[in-house]
């Protein structure tokens, strides 16, 4: 009967049917996200990604092309995103309104890819378009559409789609032309993200349903049955793609471990990690079926959870797979049910990369398996209510309608969240609850915009939910140092120093308490911390330069000087340091040196600002 209404559904559809359904749902996805146009670029990733990428803002040159394949910038691998974001400044330049339209230009095309898809593998039209529909207009995916630096999201769920409709292609007619089209299809979507690297085994709930070519269907004939590919065969087949996901799965924790977004246990403990996924698996539920207070940020707990919300969160999991495995014979529950829950296990957490617990670009593709589920159930209902009490075929209609104007009308106004960056991250701190991490970033940016009190307050806010932060203590150091508060400002420097995980940030904090020791006259200790913050970064000029400045302290201008020379191997334009160097020079005799390094120093338009911070620095300032 199902397949009997399955091939009867899809008898009439012409390809015009197909081609209206197809551009309306590319109209409602441009009309929802329109006010993208309006929005400028967050500093959150847009500057790495974007803004301050010299390759990226060089378009798409030869060295530009190297530079993707060969770079783990931003701790990840992904050469097509790369070479993505150079066109479009090739193209707008640093214009955000370009950039944004291109990705919703994306968003509508996998959501017309999802539905031509789900149409071609289920024969169902109206069911399928539903399921694109709700993909392109549910506000979980926000995220991923409006935010400039997130487009490595749509553009490998649009490669991801081309590889599924691939293996669709194929599995009706198996051929090495057809199995090399999903191949290639499934490597362009690892290079554009490696959220995908599920996809060998989405395959196999694929190959249970919609494609039924594992077990035998309802009142499917033995002869039929007896003709599909064996379980071995099945499984075989998708080890060269199973061989892919694993190869981009460990290029993938290379980048993030040489970048240090990968957490170690001591900050997140495996128990912390667990329960955090099982509570995360609720959550996504939740956003799926009320979709508010969406953020960019949800900070990731330090502390264990409650052990009811544990509990209750893994009751609830169970009990939905109790009732899929009860109802089996609906195959669309089942693989609806495992395709949210494998395509996440991903970025659940139990490889806790970044600071988040969960992310709403996160649920890009795991929530099709859930509009596949609520979509197929919600027909199967209203064809059964239709029966027996002789509504018209059409009654779901309006209450479809009214869920998806629901949806774009929240879509809509989620797209003005991304609008600028102040307003996206008050909003943010408004939204949720301990976000330290969403105070850090508004510090760091009004602090860059000239507003040092808000910037500070900001961070003394971020440092009042968790005292240890890393990122306050060494954005209020500076503060407090400009203030004349040097011990509160070494106070700040030697929390990151004993407590912070990432390299980069303990580095800063050895070089910045050697600076404050310096101005503080504790000469010995200021050398001390400039030493090992060359140990942790041999060419770091600046540390040089510190040592160079205690050595004239101490009278040893030879020492100085040997410092002062290893700066500038290391900096060559920098022409204050050169400045430190003629002093340096003059002090031990060597005038005709000094004089000569003084002469090429004139000639830098830099030369009378580069005098003034010389003269600080020589001064102890």
């Amino acid at each position: 009967m199902v397949a009997a209404h399955r091939y009867s559904s899809s008898r009439y559809w012409s390809p015009q049917g197909r081609l209206l359904c197809c551009l309306a749902l590319a109209a409602v996805v441009l009309t929802v996200y329109n006010p993208v146009i309006h929005n400028s670029f967050v500093n959150y990733d847009d500057e790495g990604y974007i803004v301050q990428n010299a390759h990226v803002r060089a378009g798409l040159t030869r060295d530009t092309v190297k530079w993707a394949f060969t770079t783990y910038d931003q701790s990840n691998w992904h050469p097509l995103t790369w070479l993505s974001h150079a066109l479009d400044c090739e193209i707008f330049g640093l214009n955000p309104a370009g950039h944004h339209y291109t990705s919703v230009l994306l968003h509508a095309v996998n959501a017309v890819l999802l539905f031509l898809l789900l149409q071609s593998a289920t024969g169902f039209r109206w069911r399928s378009l539903m399921v694109a529909a709700l993909f392109a207009l549910h506000p979980i995916n926000v995220e991923s559409v409006a935010w400039a630096a997130e487009r490595k999201n749509v553009l490998s769920m649009m490669f991801f789609l081309l590889a599924l409709y691939g293996y669709t292609w194929y599995a009706h007619r198996p051929g090495m032309r057809r199995y090399a089209v999903v191949t290639l299809a499934f490597a362009l979507a690892l290079m554009a993200k490696p959220q995908v690297v599920t996809f060998p085994i989405l395959l196999l709930l694929w190959d249970c349903w919609p494609l039924r070519r594992i077990g035998a269907g309802p009142g499917e004939a033995s002869a039929a049955a007896a003709s599909k590919p064996s379980t071995g065969r099945l499984l075989l087949e998708k080890l060269p793609w199973l061989a892919l996901a694993v190869a981009s799965s460990l290029i993938t924790m290379k980048a993030q471990r040489a970048g240090g977004t990968v957490k170690s246990l001591s900050l997140y403990s495996l128990p912390l990690r667990i329960e955090t996924a099982v509570i995360g698996y609720v959550r996504y539920l939740g956003k799926a079926f009320w979709p508010a207070n969406l953020v960019a940020l949800y900070p990731h707990p330090t502390k264990l959870y409650p052990v009811w919300e544990v509990a209750a969160s893994a009751a609830l999991l169970l009990l939905i797979t109790v009732g899929v495995v009860v109802f089996r014979k609906r195959r669309y529950l089942a693989v609806g049910w495992l395709w949210f829950l494998g395509s996440l296990v991903p970025m659940i957490g139990l490889v806790q990369v970044g600071a988040q617990a969960m992310a709403d670009r996160y649920a890009y593709i795991p929530f099709i398996g859930l509009f596949l589920m609520v979509t197929w159930l919600a027909a199967d209902l209203a064809a059964c209510v239709r029966a027996r009490r002789g509504l018209p075929p059409a009654w779901m209609i309006i209450p479809s309608a009214v869920c998806l104007t629901a949806l774009g009308a929240v879509t809509y106004h989620q797209v003005t969240y991304w609008h600028d960056t102040e307003s996206f991250w008050r909003r943010t701190i408004e939204l949720t609850e301990d976000n330290y991490l969403a105070h850090d970033i508004l510090g760091y940016y009004l602090t860059m915009q000239g507003r040092a009190e808000e910037g500070s307050a900001e961070f003394r806010n971020a440092l009042a939910i968790r005292p240890e932060d890393p990122e306050a203590n060494i954005s209020l150091g500076p503060y407090e140092e400009a203030h004349g508060n040097l011990a509160a400002a070494i106070e700040h420097y030697q929390q990151v120093a004993l407590y912070s995980a990432n390299p980069a940030l303990r580095t800063t904090a050895y070089f910045d308490l050697g600076h404050a020791y310096r101005r503080m006259g504790d000469l010995p200790r200021a050398k001390q911390y400039f030493e090992w913050t060359l140990q942790m970064a041999p060419n770091e000029a600046t540390a040089m330069v510190g040592l160079g400045l205690i050595a004239e302290a101490n009278g040893d201008f030879a020492e100085a000087v040997r410092e002062y020379s290893r700066a500038q191997a290391a900096k060559p334009d920098d022409i204050v340091c050169s400045l430190l160097m003629v002093d340096a020079l003059q002090h031990a005799g060597r005038t005709g040196e000094a004089q000569a390094i003084l002469d090429r120093g004139r000639t830098s338009p830099n030369f009378a600002e580069a005098q003034k911070i010389a003269a600080m620095l020589l001064a102890g300032k």
